[in-house]
């Protein structure tokens, strides 16, 4: 390996050959770390930057190497992050602009950054560097992974959403995604200037949980369904007594009346498992106006609908589906699944009777989000769900359109009072 070139700053670092030292240290520190029987886990960064530094201008030494100091420093950066950061995603979990950090194997590194899924340049050493990434992560949460247990979902301190899955389930090496937690959290105005939904919309969705519509918010994944239900559930107001119930608590509601809740996974033995359905048991004793339900993704489902058709109006919650006709669909196959023993129509009735509003939400080809349908739930006729669309976006004219119909639920109605909505 010939430095020679490397003359200037960042000229090793941006050279193949960066890559290659990098693996080779990685290699002598191992070997180094282990024989001096260090704890990376139990040091605190500082120590093991200090020790790291030591043995990185020792073997650059005995090597013989050209490294300018200015290399030489970030060569060392760079292999503490390696041994006592989260390695090459230290840069992206510290860069704002990335949402989703995706790990498939030690070779390919994704993210999502403003909306795009882009591959970066940047690489493990091997799969045991990406496991070791992985347990260091973990580690600090209480976690462990390994071939028995082989999967992890899991909330880091900082809200951001982990999960890790592993040989022998993983056929390509170790698998990480990250989806960061924004420390800012958007606001309405902020998914204005998005594109996501217009002023207009917006006014007339805001009215509506005002008016304590039981809403669904439908999507794909990662098309924005949390981010819009943290939005609307800024419009409940402040006098209003709030229960959110999420799997990994994402929510940042700027109330002052919140209880927060998060489910639990079994533990290792399998036992200690506190469910969504458990949660919104729970909080029905609780005394709540609103129950915000992070997702309907198993047997809550019944509970909740239970839940809007008693009394608890404004609930909301989101689903993936792909439209709203689908999004019904999902949750009549859910409330089946949950143990349903009445018949088909009636299970339709109950839905209908308790969804009042469907807001659908993709994620267009370039990455921006629009809320696409607003449509209402008026009943069931013939035994099928009958959807009334009140608005929805033209892609050809790219502009969002109110859909000159009158809405069904009372409520609605009396929102069309004012003509700036629809």
């Amino acid at each position: 390996m010939d430095l020679r070139l490397y003359g200037y700053d960042f000229g090793l670092k941006q050279a193949e050959d960066y890559q290659e030292l990098k693996f080779l240290l990685h290699r002598f520190l191992i070997g180094e770390i282990e024989r001096d029987r260090i704890a990376l886990f139990e040091v605190p960064r500082q120590e093991v930057a200090d020790y790291v530094r030591g043995k990185v201008t020792q073997y650059i030494a005995e090597k013989h190497l050209p490294v300018s100091g200015y290399d030489l420093e970030n060569l060392s950066e760079d292999m503490v992050d390696e041994l006592a950061g989260y390695g090459p995603l230290e840069t992206l979990i510290k860069d704002e602009r990335v949402n989703d950090i995706l790990v498939n194997g030690a070779k390919q590194i994704f993210v999502e950054r403003e909306g795009r899924l882009e591959a970066t340049s940047l690489r493990f050493i091997d799969d045991e560097h990406v496991l070791r990434v992985i347990r260091r992560i973990l580690a600090h949460l209480g976690r462990r992974i390994d071939e028995s247990s082989p999967m992890v979902d899991a909330r880091l301190p900082d809200g951001s959403r982990v999960n890790a899955i592993i040989p022998p389930l993983a056929l390509n090496g170790p698998c990480l995604s990250i989806r960061k937690f924004r420390k800012d959290p958007l606001l309405a105005q902020d998914l204005i200037q998005l594109g996501t939904f217009d002023r207009g919309m917006l006014e007339f969705l805001t009215a509506a949980v005002e008016k304590r519509c039981n809403i669904i918010v439908s999507g794909g994944t990662g098309a924005g369904k949390t981010t819009l239900l943290n939005v609307l559930s800024r419009s409940i107001p402040p006098t209003e007594r709030i229960v959110t119930i999420e799997d990994a608590a994402e929510l940042q509601l700027d109330h002052e009346h919140v209880v927060r809740l998060e489910t639990r996974p079994p533990n290792i033995d399998g036992a200690g498992e506190v469910t969504a359905r458990d949660l919104v048991r729970n909080s029905l004793r609780m005394r709540p106006d609103r129950i915000i339900l992070g997702e309907v993704r198993g047997k809550e489902v019944m509970d909740v609908l239970q839940a809007m058709n008693t009394g608890h109006d404004g609930c909301m919650s989101t689903v993936h589906a792909n439209n709203p006709s689908d999004a019904m669909l999902r949750l009549e196959m859910l409330a089946g699944l949950a143990g349903f023993q009445g018949s088909e129509g009636t299970l339709r009735q109950m839905i209908a009777a308790a969804v009042e509003l469907v807001i659908q939400i993709s994620r267009m080809p370039n990455g921006q989000r629009r809320v696409v349908s607003v449509t209402e739930v008026t009943g069931v006729r013939d035994n099928q769900f009958v959807l009334n669309e009140l608005y929805s976006f033209d892609l050809d004219a790219g502009r969002f359109v109110s859909v000159n119909v009158t809405p069904c639920n009372p409520k609605l109605r009396e929102l069309m009072a004012n003509s700036k909505w629809l």
